[in-house]
């Protein structure tokens, strides 16, 4: 949530935040944007001076924290619940409808009781401070490790797809089916990387499907080189020859006999993929052809906050930085580890 009066603050700096509720609720999100955007927020937050926070009647007082002393007013119930229509107060309660259309009746003593405890006051601390909107870094940086998350691990399945089959296909009839495969495969892996990207990007938009397909499209190669040599290795041994004079069709034998055997090879390959998938997106966000606002991305925030860097706030730049290499150094692992453990051939002393 973006908080103009907290711009570019200290890490581990501490606010206090009054919640005003909307006088409408938002439109609700479906489970895509929310999981890329998050849920638009119900609530208003007010960075104040808790000391200043007062009931006076029906309404509570504050001070903004940097408005010099001046008070702003709001009705005691939006503290609470979002109120659509007027408020009609009977006896020692509120009685409205919400933003939904439902009756609310609050009772005022309890809501007053809450007023000066100082329990309406939320009380935050920002762990890695705040950018030039007033938007937690931290937060960002979460939201978008799961932005991250999201395209490697859809771009990967696209590549485990159109890798496995052309790299089976190939490898299994040879030929000039595999004549036409290894032709396709060095073609795209002739282009570099982030030109295919940005080929596909210009060409199909800038949404953040285009962005899984972007990035599936252009690391399929490895996995179809990795299986089609598994295969080319596989085809002659004893068990395919088995299930071919049993009469089983090529389709049968290529996927429910050959590939289980070359799983650990194609693992270790989409680990290293879903690394290079992690860096492609970041790269394409820094250059503003990626995940587009309000969509937290690590590139975006990087090209969002660089130029802090040499202004007194490094954090702000090695924070989504750090995110990057970590995470790619984690997947590089991670592929080291299933490398190691799924080798059968070492010989371990």
């Amino acid at each position: 949530m973006q908080i103009s009066e907290l711009a570019l603050r200290e890490p581990g700096f501490q606010a206090e935040l009054l919640p005003i509720h909307l006088a409408r609720d938002p439109e609700p999100a479906n489970l895509w944007k929310r999981i890329v955007s998050g849920a638009p927020a119900a609530v208003r937050l007010i960075p104040v001076e808790t000391e200043s926070v007062q009931l006076r009647e029906d309404s509570v007082y504050f001070s903004r924290t940097g408005g010099k002393g001046k008070q702003d007013a709001v009705h005691l119930t939006a503290l609470f619940s979002s109120v659509r229509d007027s408020i009609v107060k009977t006896g020692n309660a509120y009685v409205f409808y919400d933003a939904s259309g439902q009756a609310q009746r609050l009772d005022r003593s309890v809501l007053a009781q809450q007023v000066q405890s100082g329990a309406v006051v939320e009380h935050r601390t920002f762990w890695l401070g705040t950018d030039k909107f007033g938007r937690c870094i931290l937060s960002r940086l979460l939201l978008g490790f799961r932005i991250s998350l999201l395209v490697g691990g859809i771009a990967v399945l696209i590549s485990l797809t159109i890798g496995l089959f052309i790299g089976a296909i190939g490898g299994y009839f040879g030929g000039r089916v595999d004549d036409a495969a290894m032709l396709l495969i060095n073609t795209v892996w002739s282009i570099p990387t982030l030109l295919l990207v940005f080929a596909i990007v210009l060409a199909l938009g800038r949404g953040i499907g285009i962005i899984f397909l972007a990035v599936g499209l252009t690391m399929w190669v490895d996995v179809a080189r990795v299986v089609r040599g598994q295969v080319l290795a596989l085809r002659d041994l004893p068990f395919v020859e088995a299930a071919q004079s049993m009469g089983f069709g090529a389709g049968r034998i290529i996927f429910r006999h050959i590939l289980p055997n070359l799983m650990g090879p194609v693992l270790v390959v989409a680990a290293s993929n879903f690394a290079t998938a992690v860096l492609v997106e970041s790269g394409l966000s820094y250059l503003g052809f990626g995940v587009q606002p309000p969509a937290p991305s690590w590139g975006s925030m990087l090209n969002e906050n660089y130029g802090y860097a040499l202004g007194g706030k490094p954090l702000m730049a090695l924070a989504p930085a750090l995110a990057i290499a970590v995470t790619v150094l984690a997947f590089n692992l991670v592929g080291n580890g299933l490398r190691d453990a799924l080798d059968v051939r070492e010989v371990r002393g």
